[in-house]
């Protein structure tokens, strides 16, 4: 069986094609389309019509790809970027008029459900009690699982693309320590009850997923992404601190020159790492071990286990619901 899932973040549009060979996602094709988003994108505001435009022929790009690829109608979602934008169903609504697909936005506890499931899959089960970090435009998930998917599950609003533009202002860069300040107050604020579950639930195993955490992880000296993707890579947060002081003192144009830092990102490197290092020194986790496994995968994973219906039970017509229950229905 080949499937596949697109994934509509807030700067790329990306489509992962696998083949199910022993009930695991191996990929045969991966492809991304740039989108940017966030250029054009307030967070929170509306998508404006010329991004509804990109987004509408990279949908359609991914789909036809898909399809050269054997994967027909392949799950596609949209994260925060858009699942906050006043006009979200004005957007999925020319996606789905323009392209055939069905795009839909999902609930960040939905999100973090499945992302769970991905890096519980990659980790396996000697990881033991499992507490999962992931970063992303708009928010942080936060989960901890001691089977296939987590008994408990947080999202919140502290996306390093969404704490950039509320605590630092674009003529502020690099920008001042009382900013940065500000911003780890207010991330403690909103972990604060979080954390102290996270803590009292005592995981055996931390793992950190996002390609925020992958850009902060090779920043911190784990191995390039070129080694593949059996190579481990941790994350410590000592040396996560070292690095947010050097990433506090540059303007965003001399941090996209640091290992691991893409140019798109580095104005949002910073607040991604005050993200990390506060999530992680809140929860008591000295380590995170970066798992290229996420929520593309957890969907490629309950596709392939619970057939291609369990979508359509997922993605409403409005675009945005949440999850059909019980979702424990398969074991690793």
């Amino acid at each position: 069986m080949r499937v596949g899932v697109v994934d509509v973040g807030s700067n790329t549009v990306r489509l992962v094609v696998a083949d199910a060979v022993g009930g695991i996602p191996l990929p045969v094709h991966t492809a991304k389309w740039r989108l940017r988003l966030s250029e054009y994108v307030e967070p929170g505001g509306p998508v404006p019509e010329e991004a509804v435009e990109r987004l509408v022929a990279a949908v359609g790009a991914a789909n036809a790809t898909a399809r050269r690829w054997g994967a027909c109608e392949p799950p596609a979602f949209a994260t925060a970027v858009v699942r906050n934008a006043p006009n979200r169903q004005e957007v999925l609504d020319a996606v789905r008029a323009a392209t055939g697909v069905p795009l839909c936005t999902l609930p960040g506890e939905v999100e973090g459900e499945l992302t769970f499931l991905g890096a519980r899959r990659w980790m396996g089960w000697r990881s033991g009690p499992l507490a999962l970090l992931d970063i992303g435009g708009g928010t942080l998930e936060v989960a901890f699982g001691r089977g296939r998917l987590p008994d408990f599950v947080a999202s919140l609003p502290l996306g390093a693309r969404r704490l950039t533009h509320d605590f630092f202002a674009d003529e502020d860069d690099p920008p001042s320590a009382e900013s940065v300040r500000a911003m780890r107050r207010a991330v403690r604020h909103q972990l604060r009850d979080v954390a102290a579950r996270i803590r009292w639930e005592g995981p055996r195993t931390a793992v950190a997923t996002s390609r925020t955490f992958q850009q902060l992880a090779r920043l911190c000296g784990a191995a390039p992404g070129r080694h593949g993707p059996f190579v481990e890579r941790e994350l410590h947060r000592g040396e996560l601190r070292r690095q947010l002081d050097r990433l506090a003192r540059l303007p965003a144009a001399d941090r996209a020159h640091l290992p691991g830092i893409s140019a798109p990102r580095a104005r949002q490197s910073l607040a991604g790492a005050v993200v990390a290092h506060t999530a992680m020194k809140l929860t008591g986790l000295t380590t995170v071990t970066i798992s290229p496994w996420a929520i593309r995968e957890g969907i490629l994973l309950r596709h392939i286990e619970d057939g291609p219906g369990w979508w359509p039970t997922l993605a409403h017509p409005e675009g945005h619901t949440t999850p059909p229950r019980p979702l424990r229905v398969a074991t690793p």
